[in-house]
């Protein structure tokens, strides 16, 4: 006989907030950019974990976005590692594409 086990994730050390989405209200921490790499390297469940300035597609959104522009939700005892399109199409981390790899040590351009 087989026993269905919770996933449960201890909760992030970041305010949440209820938001609408295409389903409801979701609660969606508020990250501060500092802490977005570290999250990252905590919730992504691949190898390699990618840049912040990795371009990717949300294969539900059929839309581009920045990995710095991902979310994470908290549904029911589970953190979820999101992209910025969750709230209108449900897209996880495991429906993300990668497109172009960013680039390491960009150079601004000059003045």
């Amino acid at each position: 006989m087989s026993r269905q086990t919770d996933f449960i994730d201890p909760p992030l050390p970041f305010p949440l907030k209820t938001v609408e989405s295409a389903t409801g209200p979701v609660r969606v921490y508020e990250i501060p950019e500092e802490y977005k790499e570290e999250v990252l390297r905590k919730l992504y469940i691949f190898q390699p974990v990618p840049s912040l300035d990795d371009l990717m597609e949300d294969i539900h959104a059929e839309k581009s976005f920045r990995v710095r522009e991902f979310m994470v939700a908290r549904e029911g005892r589970m953190n979820v590692l999101a992209s910025p399109y969750y709230l209108e199409s449900g897209g996880t981390v495991i429906d993300w594409c990668l497109i172009r790899r960013g680039r390491k040590g960009k150079s601004k351009p000059p003045p």
